[in-house]
């Protein structure tokens, strides 16, 4: 840990004492001066959260550069402008600047979402403060930001704990710390530690106080915190492996980056050999290379991902942090969920109440709820007991017609608690009147404590572990008379007591973890529960919500395991129990390794390790300030129905990136190919380079609208993922098919053009059939949506009245003859059935069924 440099002596455990914490922070109970605070705050800083800053605007469109695709560009770019091909130049310049604008003002907008969350949170806190020395002090809200070592905070039930503090007072305090120790029920505090390493005097900053009150003074702020600390070791150690969608984009780029190195030096080459052209040809091997170069990818990328990332915002329930990551969410086949809070409501519910022979018996749940309500009254708890509380909601109003007389509740070392109660009718005075214990806890602690033979206690037992290992929180209870004594009543009166049953809790169901665990199978994700609790409990709620547990594995068998074995275990197991923080994120290391795409849903600064680990880190709105910062997707809320709906809106965005990619490349191989064979057949050049450019230009502006096509019906039941393979294969087999529609183009353009207008001839054909490929192609079924009908229309339209325009005279094109749009009609109509019957078999498979 960090400290201020004037709280080193208060360092460790507990610190020391209060006086000496004091002395070390140079402060008192009645806190600094705010000429000592404006003093130190100028010191130390802000009391901030050390999370990312936004980056800035050059820095956001530099990171869009190193985009494979916007490389590429960036150097044909160069290329060209060292060749003075300033036409090429340009338009190239001007696909960069768009790509690295659009991804630049979606990752704004995305840290804008995230920024705004950060405005729930509390931003006060009640500090002690004296406006001068010899002043008496003074109890104002000060924000947080403005807290130095050494003020003096109090704490109030509700309050975030606004720095790491050494408590001076605490009355009944308790302070929930799951977020940073992953322990799910309040703990303990006090002024005054106990020997050891006891760090009962400490409050740490994002914990949160569930019941009590305290004073402490401030031993650390802003980055010398626990929590900062936490943060600045899980970067330093794990560091984001790349996720699918970097994988498979990069795949992609060197595949086309290979084919790009070897078309422009064979157009060269064949082109000196066979035509005796010298560098002359340079520019159209440049030209070439670009109409290989999907570039448009990183726009169509980003408006894909960005309109993705805006619908989900739209609602305010999904906040999508990093563009990548909704195309990783797309791809997820295995989610990482923890139990409570997710899907369980983090509350227990009476399941079952029964007598000592088995049978159901509504007295047993009477007498417990008589316990629960008594011990409740009388011992002054300082949190209410989870456990009770549900017992009372289970039996309603039972146990107020009794008085109470005394409590023994549990304890440290104490599993079971005591309700002493006066039965109706008993007379205040009465020298005979009775006084009735009513005993709840653990089985075996109260069983030992029954008057039981020792068979009858055995089976009782059995029983009870029986329950437990069926995912029930077992409470015994017993009961006994006795006559009053006169004294304090003690664990002493707690034998020789009549067992009279067993009650049995479960945690609640989440309302919407049932249907949504529901969809997610329906969409092909495998959810994994990977939880502290007992393998029973986790089991049994699985139960519950229709999701198959299987064999439980626990923590102690996790690490009994070499990582080859751990990664067979995950792929074939649903339930990980008693699993720590490190667990967790082994666990889904290993389900990577695996070969799954990994999503973890976590909210802690515990959860920190496994949310970098997996492809995709998911926190919830209420998550710790870390989480929320670690995390690539933030929820509204732990509710998986909404995740649910992010993982099919990611699939629905990698299909239309799918789609463009499809579209792009086989048009551009088959443009290359004829290109080639062209340049080989021919005395002239079959396209000038900025013809060629032109009509890349106008095919990549028109398969923007393929970001907003719809989806196809059932197109989010599977994972979506870019895979460069099998792009390529699909390129392979359209790009020859979309060469032959060419090479049939350029028998029709020397029967019907000659030379003079082969180029314009090309250019149409080309234009006709990218506009064509974009209608069969496309990822959506049914009718196409506006945007694409309208970028298909005008790009025929361009194709059929550019070169008889005066634009079209400007690139050295001339009218075509009628004979040649009468032939041109008949290859389309051949080359439109050759894509649909192609179509039918490689982008119509009959849906796999999910296990």
């Amino acid at each position: 840990m960090a400290w201020a440099p004037e709280a080193r002596a208060a360092s460790g455990a507990g610190g020391g004492s209060t006086l000496e914490v004091l002395r070390a922070l140079a402060s008192g109970p009645r806190g600094l001066t705010e000429a000592e605070a404006g003093e130190r705050l100028a010191r130390h800083g802000e009391n901030v959260f050390p999370g990312r800053r936004p980056a800035s605007w050059p820095r956001r469109l530099a990171r869009s550069l190193r985009d494979p695709f916007t490389a590429v560009l960036l150097c044909l770019g160069l290329v060209s402008a060292a060749l003075t091909a300033w036409g090429t130049a340009c338009v190239i310049a001007v696909l960069v600047a768009v790509s690295c604008l659009l991804r630049a003002t979606g990752e704004h907008r995305a840290d804008r979402s995230v920024a705004a969350l950060r405005e729930l949170v509390a931003t006060t806190a009640t500090v002690r403060r004296r406006p001068d020395r010899d002043a008496p002090p003074v109890t104002r809200e000060l924000p947080v930001d403005a807290l130095v070592p050494g003020d003096v905070v109090l704490l109030a039930p509700g309050d975030l704990v606004p720095a790491d503090l050494r408590l001076l007072r605490a009355t009944g305090l308790t302070v929930q710390e799951g977020a940073l120790t992953g322990e799910s029920a309040p703990v303990g505090k006090r002024a005054r530690p106990d020997a050891g390493n006891d760090r009962s005097a400490l409050c740490l900053q994002g914990g949160s106080v569930v019941s009590g009150t305290g004073s402490g003074v401030v031993v650390a702020t802003g980055r010398a915190t626990v929590l900062s600390g936490a943060l600045s070791t899980a970067r330093r150690r794990t560091r984001r492996p790349a996720g699918p969608f970097e994988r498979s984009v990069n795949g992609i780029a060197w595949t086309l980056i290979r084919f790009m190195l070897l078309t422009a030096p064979l157009v060269l080459i064949a082109g000196a050999l066979v035509r005796g052209r010298g560098l002359e040809a340079l520019p159209f091997a440049v030209a070439v290379a670009v109409a290989l170069t999907p570039e448009m990818l990183p726009v169509v990328v980003t408006s894909a991902l960005a309109r993705g990332a805006a619908l989900l915002a739209r609602g305010g329930e999904v906040v999508v942090r990093r563009l990548p990551a909704l195309h990783d969410l797309g791809a997820v086949d295995v989610l990482c969920v923890d139990k409570t809070g997710t899907l369980t409501e983090d509350r227990p519910v009476l399941a079952l109440s029964e007598d000592g022979d088995g049978r159901p018996d509504p007295g047993v749940l009477h007498w417990a709820a008589v316990n629960a309500l008594w011990t409740l009254h009388l011992a002054e708890l300082p949190v209410p007991d989870a456990l009770d509380e549900a017992l009372l909601d289970a039996a309603a109003a039972e146990g107020e017609e009794y008085e109470g007389v005394e409590a023994l509740p549990c304890g440290p070392g104490r599993r079971l608690s005591t309700a002493v109660v006066r039965r109706p009718g008993d007379s205040r005075f009465a020298l005979a009147r009775t006084h009735l214990l009513v005993v709840k806890g653990a089985p075996e602690d109260v069983l030992d404590r029954c008057a039981l033979a020792p068979a009858d206690r055995e089976r009782l037992a059995r029983r009870a572990a029986a329950l437990a290992a069926g995912g029930l929180r077992v409470l015994a209870v017993a009961r006994a008379e006795r006559p009053p004594t006169g004294r304090p009543y003690g664990p002493a009166d707690e034998h020789g007591l009549t067992f009279t049953g067993f009650v049995g809790l479960s945690d609640a169901p989440a309302p919407t973890a049932a249907a949504a665990l529901a969809g997610l199978a329906r969409h092909g994700v495998t959810v994994k529960v990977l939880t502290g609790d007992h393998p029973g409990t986790a089991a049994r709620v699985c139960r519950e919500l229709g999701l198959r547990p299987g064999a439980p594995v626990t923590a102690d068998r996790i690490d009994a395991l070499d990582e080859a074995e751990l990664a067979r275990l995950a792929a074939r197991t649903t339930v990980f129990a008693r699993c720590t923080p490190e667990h967790k994120a082994r666990i889904v290391r290993a389900l990577r390794a695996g070969g799954a795409t990994t999503g973890f849903l976590g909210d802690g600064v515990n959860d920190l390790a496994a949310l970098h680990a997996a492809d995709v880190g998911v926190c919830p709105r209420e998550g710790v300030d870390v989480a929320r910062e670690s995390a690539d997707v933030v929820l509204a809320s732990k509710d998986l129905t909404a995740l649910d709906r992010a993982i099919v809106v990611g699939r629905h965005s990698t299909a239309n990136i799918a789609s463009y990619l499809r579209i792009t490349l086989s048009s551009n191989l088959g443009n290359v190919i004829a290109m080639l064979v062209a340049g080989l057949m021919l005395p002239f050049l079959p396209m000038f380079p900025a013809q060629v450019l032109v009509q890349n230009l106008c095919f990549d502006a028109a398969q923007l609208a393929l970001a907003f096509d719809r989806p196809a019906p059932g197109g989010g039941a599977r994972p979506a993922v870019l895979r460069p393979r099998a792009l390529l294969r699909f390129m392979t087999g359209f790009g020859l098919l979309n060469a032959a529609a060419d090479l049939a183009t350029f028998g029709v353009l020397v029967l019907a053009a000659g030379e003079a207008g082969f180029q314009a001839g090309w250019f149409t054909e080309n234009l006709l059939t990218q506009a064509m490929v974009m209608l069969l192609l496309r990822s959506g079924r049914g009718r196409a949506p506006g945007p694409v009908r309208l970028a298909v229309a005008g790009l025929a339209v361009l194709g059929l009245l550019l070169p008889v325009s005066p634009v079209g005279s400007m690139l050295s094109m001339s009218p075509l003859p009628p004979l040649y749009y009468g032939l041109l009609g008949l290859v389309l109509a051949l080359y439109a059935a050759c894509l649909t019957a192609a179509r039918r078999r490689w982008i119509s498979p009959p849906p796999r069924p999910f296990p």
